[in-house]
């Protein structure tokens, strides 16, 4: 099976996939399956939003999928390139060349420019920014004026901004944002769900975003639902109110 998918009569190309993902921590009683199984496509040029209760195995499956994390068992893929049985180094190149990160936590170095944080991946990998490209993405994400600054003369919300135009000035084939919204204000998490939004639209940049809040997840173009470390649902044009009520029937802890 190669990196495509049926749709229309045509062929739709996928930019990860995972096929009987299952992850397992731990030994005997203290052993816990985070994902059990899991089968799951992301086609590219879309927003998917993974959704589940505390300890559902969302996260978990965005790093496996990243390769971040390895699995116990089953297989994934980065477009056509498999994760599973590649080296450390090997995996460390997929994720630099195919795959951009937003996380929670912003992770930029506090000693270099908004400017060269964005940077930062391509001139850790030796390869100069399309020039056109870099200016799309600081101008789409409202830096231009912040290039010169470095993170602690930044708000959080511009922080994270950096970090968004990070993983996009590369060109990957797919971004994982993990909880990207979780420490910013309503304002900003709006800014920037707009832009991973327009990144799909007028990019078209995969995105998947891991995250607990139904207004997030509602600008995506699906959701994904886990629980019990197994997918459960899918809901396609999602607003906010559907997420929220379906989340109601998930069980404890599905709004944490």
């Amino acid at each position: 099976m190669t990196g495509t998918a049926a749709q229309d009569g045509g062929t739709r190309r996928i930019a990860a996939r995972a096929e009987g993902a299952t992850r397992i921590y731990g030994e005997g009683d203290a052993q816990v399956r985070a994902l059990d199984g899991v089968h799951v496509e992301f086609p590219a040029g879309d927003f998917t939003a993974i959704m589940g209760p505390s300890g559902s195995g969302k996260s978990t499956l965005m790093q496996c999928m990243a390769g971040l994390d390895r699995l116990t068992s089953g297989r994934s893929w980065i477009g056509d390139i498999e994760l599973s049985g590649l080296s450390e180094k090997r995996i460390t190149q997929v994720r630099r060349d195919h795959v951009g990160f937003i996380f929670q936590a912003f992770n930029l170095v506090p000693t270099l420019t908004a400017l060269e944080n964005i940077r930062l991946p391509l001139d850790i990998a030796g390869r100069e920014p399309e020039g056109a490209w870099l200016d799309e993405v600081i101008d789409a994400l409202n830096l231009r004026a912040r290039l010169g600054h470095r993170p602690s003369e930044l708000s959080g919300g511009q922080q994270q901004r950096v970090a968004a135009a990070r993983a996009l000035v590369s060109r990957p084939d797919i971004v994982f944002a993990d909880e990207p919204t979780g420490q910013l204000d309503s304002q900003s998490s709006g800014e920037l769900l707009d832009v991973m939004r327009r990144a799909a639209d007028d990019f078209g940049q995969t995105i998947v975003m891991v995250t607990h809040e139904p207004t997030a997840a509602s600008r995506a173009d699906r959701v994904i639902f886990l629980a019990d470390g197994r997918i459960v649902d899918r809901m396609e044009g999602p607003t906010a109110d559907s997420i929220l009520d379906h989340m109601k029937t998930l069980g404890p802890g599905a709004r944490t």
